[in-house]
């Protein structure tokens, strides 16, 4: 007997709750009541004759049956929504919203220059864009896109370049050196005031990490203040509370201009650069598709001058 209309409908609702990982979340997703959802479910689990989730107070999780049917769905589905896809870039406007989630740097160095000529060339596109220090999870803050340095990117990402190598500079006041010596070794910093960052409330202190010429040092630091966010390093450094130790791109302009000194820069080697990245399995919107072109970083393009 073929399927009807409302058994796929019905389907997609299932598909929804369990991506989502309760019933409110997949109402808002689906644009639709919380109750709603809950009827669809128990409408399609009164037509297949077996129960598709354990329902908790907070959230819900597939039965053995119900995992059995995803596996089931999630190619055909998934086939026909790259399909739908494909026939909506032939000749659709890019539009939509489009969620990213960086640090202030990312933002400022990578995504602000490329974006806002973007929403310039199409008007229909609108984004939005979500500092944060805190590694944040993409599903959970229902992000579509985050940039990454590359080594902070998960296994479970697929990951775009957009930026070139870059290094990690140790920097502070001229008069900060004047009063407590400049380090020429790592183990140096354990004289020094340090500016310690945290990704996260109850993630651990940052370690500073060095290497030259295959040895590699890593630094437990300790310093007069604790910050979520480098460029709150940086402005301490500025006035002269300590050694800040963050990416090159933060301060080079300081370094041009003398009011912070670099140190230890033969210990900084460059690393792989800043990543734009999204899940595997996530569907892009012809934006998308537009925005992370845009934002690929191609080295030809990028030569020294």
């Amino acid at each position: 007997m073929p399927m009807k209309r409302d058994e796929l409908a019905d389907l997609t609702v299932f598909l929804a709750v369990v991506d989502e990982g309760n019933f409110t979340r997949a109402a808002v997703r689906l644009g639709v009541s919380q109750s709603a959802v809950s009827h669809t479910i128990r409408r399609l689990e009164a037509m297949l004759g077996f129960r598709l989730l354990n329902r908790s107070s907070r959230n819900v999780s597939t039965t053995e049956m119900g995992e059995k049917l995803i596996l089931s769905l999630r190619p055909g589905l998934q086939q026909i929504e790259s399909r739908i896809e494909e026939l909506r870039a032939i000749g659709d406007t890019p539009s939509g919203l489009i969620r990213i989630t960086a640090s202030v740097t990312a933002v400022r160095t990578i995504l602000w220059p490329v974006v806002k000529q973007l929403v310039r060339d199409y008007p229909e596109i609108r984004i939005e864009l979500n500092t944060n220090s805190r590694l944040a999870d993409l599903a959970e803050g229902r992000f579509d896109l985050a940039v990454r340095l590359a080594e902070m990117v998960g296994p479970d990402l697929i990951a775009v370049p957009v930026g070139p190598p870059v290094e990690m500079a140790a920097v502070a006041t001229p008069d900060y050196f004047a009063r407590r010596g400049v380090p020429l070794h790592p183990a140096d910093l354990d004289a020094h005031d340090c500016l310690v960052l945290r990704f996260g409330a109850i993630s651990a202190p940052y370690d500073w990490e060095f290497e030259r010429d295959g040895e590699a040092i890593t630094r437990r630091v300790t310093g007069p203040f604790l910050f979520n966010e480098s460029g709150l390093c940086v402005d301490a450094a500025r006035e002269g509370f300590g050694i800040a130790y963050v990416t090159l791109p933060e301060v080079c302009d300081d370094i041009d201009r003398g009011r912070l000194q670099r140190v230890l820069a033969d210990w900084c080697a460059p690393f792989d650069g800043f990543q734009l990245c999204y899940p595997s399995r996530r569907q892009m919107s012809t934006a998308q598709r537009l925005l992370i072109d845009r934002l690929r970083y191609r080295p030809s393009e990028h030569r020294p001058a």
